[in-house]
């Protein structure tokens, strides 16, 4: 039997579960898996051990479990809670938030693995739950039931053994595939018949790639030796499939459980990272290292000071026995510990809180955002992950797929070529098709006999060379109308757009497809007589041949072999024809933007039909390398065609795709496109969606170019190009938006990019690496084009760049399941919910329904989640600074004796309600600048690109703000109470009413330093700030008034009151405040005034118009001056093109505060409406042109 290979990785079912017959190969049976699917992460057993242990490995989480232990352990100034309860907290919650995560899960496994399935056992139907099925069961499946499993087709409920199905659910593609079962089982009908079956499948052990199967099924008749058949992707049934358009079929388990191609397929996804994560984790490193340098610090001198025998061991204290015999070492240790535990606040262990709750809570804002709503899709945008929230607004590289996500993948057949002859088809009138010849536009002059000939061989060759299926609507009667009464009744359904419209194309033209009979197509012709062809042979189109053809036998008795293709793989297979007529109009239809296929055929003698069958028959039967002898066996059919002509489709642009392009670009973002399409189709796309600009200069890195030249020189004289242009500049502060420079666009194949990052040979001397040179002229592009890809090359692409070394942050967005790869790679991956189905928006961390969403979501959404995220960062380290220092400093005073400054209360509550919630509203609803103002000015995004917020400079700011506010607090009240120690009573002020006056201002200081950084006030942010600090001062008032039965210490008992009592106090706390906000108010006034940043220009220009910037205030005007060295006329990079859509005159009007319509919380807070502000009387009219923006 043809192809028997060693094949060690192969499994041997048995249909039905049924003994061979003796003399065949010994029975072994194996054990495999059940049907049952396990998505879930954890049991109800190992929950608790292994959700903490994932938790504890979160570097903060550790260390304070570790400081909660030696708490625990040693005898600590402060008490095990201060630490143990926010910990426990934190805890807490994400157990809770996971554990409810995975019991969804668990449910949802449930309900599929508890799902009936139809068994036949012993020639009866017996109904089994989903988790019960065994490999070797022979399933019934009915229409519109979803597959159990991965299954092999036996017989189906039509006659030529086909099936029809949908696999929405696994790669997204919503059109019907034809599938087919075994030839010598198709006739088995019935459940009894089927029984009867003795048959055992060979086939690879289960992998992941949908596409690829490879086995073969060993049928025993009556004789002994078995029939042997091969088995490939087509005759594979995966789960998660649905059956259509046919009412049942007969199939074999062959995968179960987790071992189907779909669970297989649950690619586990590498946790990305923020970048505001990894900086996060840089400042906790600084932070541990200060926290050391404190407790070294005051370890030491507790040491030096104790030197002295009187202070070591005063007579009011004396040391037990076993303390002084204990050495001196671990003493000291014990004190470090004791200090550590002291100091262990300047860690905030309830900012990671804070931060998942900022993400998890902010995300809601884009799934509630109106303007990302489609109303044809019904839906808006999705969030899968929240983790990136804040990585949209620092993105420097979008790299997109062309079609379906620049374009809508709809296809409209517009003319095709026949012999240099085009014929333009008339649009259908109200869904009537005009008659036969009518309906040609003849451009040129009427054919000759061989030409007609052509014309109508290339007509039939588009209505026989597809996989298109026809599906018939039954009328209102029930009856099936003929075709001849109603021509609409029937529709196409395919597996790609393209041939849809190519044979709706057809039908325009006069050549009907009317069905797939008894292994028999059939077409109508313009003369309305039915032609039929036998289908004997289909070979499939894939992305490496790109291209498909069938071979038919026509009722004469004529063998023939039709081919389609891109013009790229037809081309050098052809022989004769007007190659070169056709070629010019596929050049110019490309130029055009369309999308270009070209049809050859070939007559095949009876003997080499035989040879065909022969090759084609060896290499299925293959188990080992089949798709690479199938390659082969087709590369030696496919050769020595007659060229027929060419065909042109459209795909039309996305609605605001061009706009979107344009604002990333202001944006400093580039924009790179990645397609599998042709270079003239995607470049023609790329100068409509203005990725390229008519004064672009195309740079070409192609096989054409690589071929006259080598790779070598091609590179190093496209580099002396680009960098001829600029010298030693470099381009990224504008990324080709300026005038002076010349703007370039690099447009790079496949087949180049492959060779480009194939590492070079040693010793070759070709210059090293080609990969630095090709990031060189790359990083100078302002647009990059990528044609011919496979899914893997865009990955790959991707990968490098994220590599390079600025190590940029990068987005990608595609539509279709092979964009999946590339989705996966880049920092931020957006599906979009598109034809191609869902298969990227599910693999995404963020899905839109349009590629215009994009714009809002980087511009608006993006930049402020990096706004909100930059800031609760920075003021999560300074008010830990203000708190923990004023401690530090207080050691000084008490001898090292590691007394607590504030109370425990003070200290378990500080992070955690005191100063926790006005952050956190800060970090849901800050809006620093209007919403419209960021989508109409995309330079804005530029002030933040980079991390700039999270940089060590502002870092260093903040720390040092918090130092001098923590000087500021204790060394206030420790001079303004040296001589002042008695209140109006003549009471002494102690060590409690000290803390406790210190802790008052820390608080009211750091509340009030976010009301002065606060933009945007609502009620709310109204409530929660003045709301915090009265709760503060309660929570004193309770805490020090009553003597509370639990405490074993009533150190505060009436303290809080006794400060509010005297006159000084009060005077303190308003001039301690005052001086330590004093710094940041002068530092913030200064640079406003001198130093404007762009978006500190705009801010002040809104107020100045009191919230209405008026259409004649031109945006540029508020730019930050051209700084030296930038080139001179930064004014001009701003002038917007105003986009057509837009109103006349609105060019830069907003209503600021006004009108709930920037209120992302419209859904449940009525705040907005009461801003309004009446009238639009404050329109600055000043004479003068009017500044378009």
């Amino acid at each position: 039997c043809a192809g028997e290979e060693n094949w060690v990785d192969s499994r041997t079912v048995y249909i039905g579960h049924k003994v061979p017959p003796p003399g065949a190969e010994a029975y072994i049976p194996q054990r495999y898996p059940d049907n049952r699917i396990v998505s879930s992460k954890y049991t109800f057993w190992n929950f608790i051990p292994k959700n903490l242990f994932e938790q504890f490995r979160r570097i903060a989480n550790f260390y304070f479990l570790i400081i909660f232990l030696v708490q625990l352990i040693i005898d600590t100034p402060t008490s095990p809670i201060t630490s143990g309860l926010p910990l426990f907290f934190v805890i807490t919650v994400t157990a809770i938030k996971q554990g409810y995560e995975d019991w969804l899960r668990h449910k949802a496994d449930n309900a599929i693995n508890r799902c009936p399935v139809h068994v036949v056992q012993h020639g009866k139907v017996v109904r089994k739950q989903s988790r019960k099925l065994q490999v070797g069961d022979v399933v019934l499946v009915k229409e519109d039931e979803t597959f159990p499993c991965d299954l092999i087709l036996l017989s189906t409920s039509r006659d030529d053994g086909t099936c029809f199905v949908t696999t929405a659910s696994l790669d997204g593609e919503s059109s019907h595939k034809t599938y087919y079962a075994v030839q010598d089982t198709k006739a088995f009908n019935t459940e009894e018949e089927v029984d009867t079956i003795q048959a055992t499948i060979e086939c690879e052990q289960p992998q992941p790639d949908l596409y690829k199967f490879v086995g073969r099924i060993n049928i025993y008749l009556d004789r002994d030796e078995p029939i042997a058949r091969p088995l490939g992707s087509e005759n594979l049934l995966l789960r998660g499939a649905t059956l259509k358009n046919t009412e049942h079929i007969y199939a074999v388990a062959i995968y179960t459980g987790m071992e189907t191609k779909m669970a297989l397929n649950y690619q586990s996804k590498s946790q990305k990272r923020s970048a505001v994560e990894k900086s996060m984790n840089a400042y906790l490193i600084v932070y541990l290292c200060i926290l050391i340098s404190k407790a070294l610090i005051n370890t030491v001198l507790k040491y030096m000071w104790q030197a002295d025998p009187n202070r070591d061991e005063p007579w009011y204290n004396q040391k037990t026995e076993t303390e002084r015999q204990r050495h001196i070492l671990i003493r000291a240790f014990t004190d470090f510990l004791a200090f550590m535990v002291l100091f262990n606040y300047i860690i905030p262990v309830s900012m990671y809180v804070t931060v998942e709750m900022q993400k998890f809570l902010g995300s809601y804002f884009i799934s509630w955002d109106d303007e990302m709503f489609d109303e044809e899709l019904g839906e808006g945008a999705l969030v899968n992950t929240s983790d990136l929230n804040e990585e949209l607004g620092q993105v420097e590289y979008v790299f997109t797929d062309k079609t379906g996500t620049l374009t809508e993948n709809n296809m409209e057949f517009i003319e095709c070529c026949v012999d240099g002859h085009v014929y333009v088809p008339h649009a259908i009138c109200n869904g009537q098709i005009m008659s036969g010849a009518s309906s040609i536009d003849m451009i040129d002059s009427s054919p000759s006999a061989e030409s007609k000939e052509h014309e109508e061989l290339f007509f039939r060759a588009l209505c026989l060379c597809h996989t298109v299926q026809v599906k018939e609507e039954e009328t209102v009667d029930g009856i099936k109308r003929g075709i001849h009464q109603g021509k609409a009744t029937s529709f196409y359904i395919s597996s790609s757009p393209d041939e849809v419209a190519l044979v709706e194309g057809m039908k325009r033209l006069g050549f009907t497809y009317l069905r797939l009979k008894d292994n028999h197509m059939e077409i109508q012709n313009r003369e309305d007589e039915i032609e039929r062809f036998e289908l004997l042979e289909v070979l499939n189109f894939d992305s490496v041949r790109r291209r498909m053809s069938v071979i038919v036998r026509s009722n004469s008795g004529e063998l023939y072999l039709f081919c389609k293709g891109a013009d790229s793989s037809i081309f050098p297979r052809v022989i004769s024809g007007k190659v070169d007529q056709v070629r010019a109009r596929v050049e110019h239809n490309a130029v055009e933007g369309l999308r270009t296929l070209c049809v050859a055929y070939k007559r095949l003698g009876r003997e080499e039909y035989e040879q065909v069958c022969h090759l084609l028959s060896n290499a299925k039967l293959a188990l080992q390398d089949r798709d690479k002898k199938l390659a082969e066996a087709y590369d030696v059919i496919e050769r020595d065609f007659i060229l027929l002509g060419a065909t042109a489709v459209e795909d039309r642009l996305q609605d605001k795709a061009a706009d979107t392009i344009e604002s990333l670009h202001k944006a400093g973002m580039k924009v790179w496109v990645l397609t599998g399409d042709k270079m003239e189709t995607a470049a023609a796309t790329c100068y409509a969606s203005k990725l390229f600009r008519r004064n672009t200069q195309i740079l070409e890195l192609t096989t054409k170019r690589t071929e006259e030249q080598s790779l070598h020189d091609v590179l190093f004289e496209l580099s002396r190009t680009v960098l001829r242009q600029h010298g030693s500049m470099t381009r990224d502060t504008f990324s080709g938006l300026s005038g002076d420079f010349q703007d370039y666009g690099l447009i790079i194949d496949g087949a180049t990019l492959s060779a480009v990052m194939k590492p070079t040979q040693e010793g070759s001397g070709s210059g090293g690496n080609y990969k630095e040179i090709f990031l060189e002229i790359c990083r100078n592009c302002s647009a990059v084009l990528c044609c011919r890809m496979a899914p893997l090359q865009k990955a790959q692409i991707v990968k490098l760049i994220k590599a390079s070394k600025e190590h940029p942050i990068t987005l990608a967005i595609g539509d279709g399941a092979n964009d999946v790869s590339m989705i996966l790679e880049a920092h931020v991956g957006i599906g979009i919910m598109g034809k191609e189905g869902r298969q990227a928006a599910r693999n995404s961390d963020y899905a839109i329904p349009k590629f215009k969403h994009l714009k809002k979501m980087l511009l608006v959404h993006g930049h402020y989640y990096y706004i909100r995220i930059s800031e609760l960062v920075q003021y999560f380290f300074y008010k830990n600074v203000c708190f923990i220092f004023p401690q530090f400093l207080y050691q000084f005073f008490c001898g090292f004796s590691q007394q607590p400054l504030y109370d425990t209360a003070y200290l378990t509550l500080y992070n955690i309600s005191f100063t926790s919630l006005p952050i956190l509203l800060y970090s849901l609803i800050e809006q620093h600048i209007n919403m419209d103002i960021l989508k109409r000015d995309p330079s804005l995004y530029r002030d933040i690109a980079k991390n700039s917020l999270l940089q060590w400079p502002i870092f260093v700011y903040w720390t040092f703000l918090g130092v001098f506010d923590a000087v500021v607090f204790f060394f206030g009240a420790f001079f303004l109470f040296d001589n002042t120690t008695f209140t109006s009573n003549g009471q002494m002020f102690g060590n409690w009413t000290f803390g406790t006056l210190v802790f008052t201002v820390l608080v009211f200081t750091v509340t009030l330093k976010l009301a002065l950084d606060t933009h945007y006030w609502t009620w709310i942010n109204h409530f929660v700030i003045w709301g915090s600090l009265l709760f503060y001062v309660i929570f004193s008032l309770l805490w020090g008034g009553i003597i509370w039965p639990f405490l074993n210490y009533q150190r505060m008992y009436y303290v809080f009151m006794q400060m509010l009592a005297s006159g000084p106090a009060w005077l303190s706390i308003i001039l301690l405040i005052m001086v330590s906000l004093l710094p940041d108010v002068v530092k913030k006034v200064l640079c406003r005034a001198l130093w404007p940043t762009t978006t500190e220009r705009i801010q002040n220009a809104d107020k100045l118009y009191k919230g209405h910037l008026s259409e004649f205030t031109p945006l540029s005007s508020l730019h930050a001056p051209p700084v030296r060295g930038r080139g001179g006329n930064e004014g001009q990079n701003h002038t917007h093109r105003r986009s057509d859509s837009s109103p006349p005159k609105k060019v830069m009007y907003t209503h600021w505060g006004g009108g709930p319509n920037y209120c992302t919380f419209r859904s449940f807070l009525p705040f907005g409406e009461s801003l309004r502000l009446s009238g639009v009387g404050y329109t600055y009219t000043a004479p003068g042109p009017e500044t378009s923006v």
